[in-house]
């Protein structure tokens, strides 16, 4: 959750997923450009859907719109920039190793332990693990997604490669009132244990 991470932890994070992508493409611009080349991004369905995953999603929309920028400004030298945009793929690729609650508690600010119950860091980690677990183990659905961008001559602009259940609740955030999504994805971890230490 937001308060959960230190500034540091928040800069990493995003010199990684958001200014490595911005620094290669500045490095490479020039070449692509040239060679009236392609662009493809690894971007996630969390750049849409964030629930207890805030930094990750962060970094994934704004390197949506760095995308939407690029590609409008390439398109005139007939370069083409393409998103790739991953449900859960975890087990497929182990990007993310199971989280431990009493790690997570020991991270935390010292503010946030505060506020924040042991109960409740329990909770959301447990939550997190079962998700991690429950995705897809079929990472040739994403490699498919990159050929194809890379390849066809009229390749999507963005590419979706998700379960049913993702793609509509990525459709639900795209057209439901904020305050009705925000119901909807907030379901799954209102079972969550004192919320606060002051409850």
């Amino acid at each position: 959750m937001v308060e959960w991470l230190t500034i540091e932890k928040y800069q990493r994070v995003l010199d990684v997923n958001l200014l490595g992508g911005i620094r290669t493409t500045l490095a490479f611009a020039p070449l692509v450009r040239k060679s009236k080349g392609r662009m493809v991004f690894l971007s996630s369905i969390s750049a849409y859907v964030s629930s207890v995953n805030g930094i990750y999603s962060l970094t994934k929309a704004a390197l949506e719109k760095f995308c939407d920028s690029l590609r409008l400004e390439m398109k005139r030298f007939g370069v083409k920039v393409c998103i790739i945009e991953p449900g859960n793929f975890a087990p497929a690729t182990n990007i993310h190793p199971q989280a431990n609650p009493e790690k997570v508690w020991d991270s935390l600010p010292a503010e946030a332990k505060k506020i924040y119950s042991k109960e409740l860091i329990e909770d959301a980690t447990n939550f997190l693990n079962k998700s991690l677990v429950g995705g897809s183990k079929n990472s040739y659905e994403v490699v498919d997604a990159i050929v194809d961008a890379l390849t066809s001559p009229t390749p999507k602009a963005r590419y979706l490669v998700a379960n049913f259940v993702e793609k509509g609740l990525v459709y639900l955030y795209l057209w439901l009132p904020t305050l009705l999504f925000d119901q909807i994805i907030s379901l799954p971890t209102t079972k969550f244990r004192n919320m606060s230490q002051n409850d």
